[in-house]
């Protein structure tokens, strides 16, 4: 199997995941913990797996939050919340979002059972060594309902491909702030205020990331290089080749299948309104 089928696999069913972050019954499951709104909740979410860890763990694994940003919500959230309640309201969270956007005939429908069978399936083909937040998440029990299992077998293999993401960005000579600024100057993903203010970066670091990025001549005062396109795609196919494994476990057939379902119920949940315009807008 050709590895960028790693990327047509992860674009197909990113957003069954992703819309975790934006949607309201995160916030306020989260907040019925007594979790503070804002990162608090997102940071104590996604490494509330790896138990009651410090600041500098939820830095490196997350890699491109500003360390003192972590440092203000961890670890003081797990003196508010155990772990074990946090990935109890996550996975309580994802299931009602994904039931109110999505609906009860698609969510107990045919299709959804056997996306959250075939994407189980794939993450059978996931290592967990050198990939501590996948493992760290693949260590849950699985939950209850086809579409919370589909979210959470989508979600393992995002972290899969994150933890193999950092490796060869640490490989290119990328830190986390690099990485993050690199791919706003690009035009893909989330738009610089947004990605800027939700990761703590303030604009002066912001402004010593972009110049040490030029000093490299990866950014100019245009935007990103041809230079720094090529870095891109080549950090883009270093991860490819490390998180082809879950899907040549599935095998071809079985993939198209999956991502088949993937992009039509990523498709949905975008008409829904899963993710904010103006996280996305360039203005």
């Amino acid at each position: 199997m050709d590895i960028g089928a790693a990327r047509s696999a992860k674009n197909a069913l990113e957003a069954t995941h992703a819309m975790i972050y934006f949607c309201p019954e995160a916030e306020e499951r989260f907040a019925g913990l007594g979790l503070e709104k804002g990162r608090m909740g997102y940071f104590a979410g996604r490494a509330a797996p790896m138990g009651a860890v410090g600041s500098g763990v939820v830095a490196a694994t997350f890699y491109n939050f500003n360390p003192e940003a972590v440092a203000a919500e961890i670890p003081r959230a797990w003196s508010i919340a155990s772990p074990a309640d946090v990935v109890a309201a996550r996975f309580d969270a994802a299931g009602a979002a994904l039931r109110r956007m999505l609906g009860d005939e698609v969510v107990d429908s045919e299709r959804v059972v056997e996306a959250a069978g075939l994407a189980r399936e794939a993450t059978a083909g996931c290592s967990p060594e050198g990939k501590p937040l996948y493992a760290a998440h693949a260590d849950l029990e699985w939950p209850e309902g086809a579409h919370v299992q589909l979210w959470h077998a989508v979600s393992l293999l995002r972290e899969f491909r994150g933890d193999a993401h950092i490796a060869a960005l640490q490989d290119a000579g990328l830190s986390g702030v690099d990485a993050l600024v690199l791919q706003v100057t690009s035009g893909e993903g989330l738009n610089e205020q947004f990605s800027r203010a939700s990761r703590g970066w303030s604009e002066q670091q912001w402004s010593h990331t972009r110049q040490r990025l030029a000093d490299r001549g990866l950014v100019d005062a245009d935007g990103i290089t041809e230079q720094g396109r090529a870095l891109r795609e080549e950090v883009e196919q270093a991860t490819d080749a490390m998180s082809v494994g879950p899907w040549q476990h599935l095998g071809a057939e079985k993939l198209e299948r999956l991502t088949t379902t993937g992009a039509e119920l990523s498709r949905s949940l975008a008409k829904a309104g899963a993710f904010p315009a103006a996280a996305f807008s360039r203005g």
